[in-house]
């Protein structure tokens, strides 16, 4: 038994780099999320090694980073907006809340798609002159009967996984206004910056979005941090942009935010 155990370990040891990263691939396949430390063990290396590899591994797309660990990418589905509307709820109508507090009388707002925009489409308040822009059905839902809004909505080509408008038509339109304020959603935000979705030409529409406004809020619930859950992504070029998150977000994964220069606000619990 301890023989067999030796073995093992020496022909970990003596795996290559790129070995023992496709290794790794496939135990984060097999076990949905796999640490550092577990990692470190089953191949007897060190963490700080192991970090390199999950590292180049997150930057290619094949792994998405978490805090300890990863998750395996490869083969993940979104999920529908119907069901990403159900999660983390009580933190994102909080977000939606601070939110809808950042906007003045007369404002010119763009509203992203997503859950959490949806809910700041149907919590804005009355009577405040304002002019609302959105490629979102849902939000539109919400707010196409309002006679004291002034609506917009862009057009473009219908994606039905997120009830949004994108491509082309979308940026063409927007290329041609200029907002006061902007709230964008994501399908997660890593700490350099990059703001990730799972559709290219969603990063496209979003970086056209930044661009467009005066501020830009990214509005993301705890858990979208610092995960690449997709391969693609969006960066500003706008340093005036701040995350939004909630206040379960662990003080490590902030500071790490914060370290690398991007605004975060982070929203009390009501």
């Amino acid at each position: 038994m301890t023989e067999d155990r030796n073995d093992g370990e020496r022909d970990m040891q003596s795996l290559s780099a790129r070995e023992r990263r496709e290794r790794i691939v496939q135990l984060a396949g097999e076990m949905g999320v796999a640490n550092v430390a577990a990692i470190a063990r089953r191949f007897n290396v060190t963490p700080s090694t192991v970090r390199r590899d999950l590292a180049l591994l997150s930057s290619s797309g094949r792994l998405a980073r978490t805090y300890g660990g990863a998750i395996a990418t490869v083969g993940q589905v979104e999920s529908s907006l119907a069901a990403r509307s159900r999660e983390a709820y009580d933190q994102k109508a909080a977000i939606a809340s601070w939110a809808v507090g950042q906007i003045g009388r007369g404002d010119s707002v763009l509203l992203d798609a997503g859950s959490t925009c949806a809910l700041v489409a149907r919590s804005l308040p009355a009577d405040s002159g304002l002019t609302i822009t959105t490629p979102s059905l849902v939000a539109l839902n919400h707010i196409h009967a309002r006679a004291d809004l002034d609506v917009f909505c862009l057009g473009g080509h219908l994606r039905p996984t997120s009830d949004s408008f994108i491509g082309p038509l979308t940026e063409t339109t927007l290329e041609r206004m200029s907002f006061d304020i902007a709230f964008l959603g994501a399908d997660s935000v890593l700490p350099t910056g990059e703001v990730i979705e799972a559709d290219l030409a969603q990063t496209r529409l979003k970086e056209v979005m930044a661009r467009r406004a005066r501020r830009v809020y990214v509005l993301v619930h705890a858990s979208k941090l610092g995960t690449r859950t997709y391969r693609y992504s969006a960066r500003f070029d706008n340093s005036d942009w701040t995350i939004v998150t909630d206040w379960t977000a662990a003080p490590d994964v902030l500071s790490e935010f914060r370290g690398q220069g991007v605004n975060v606000e982070v929203v009390p619990a009501p």
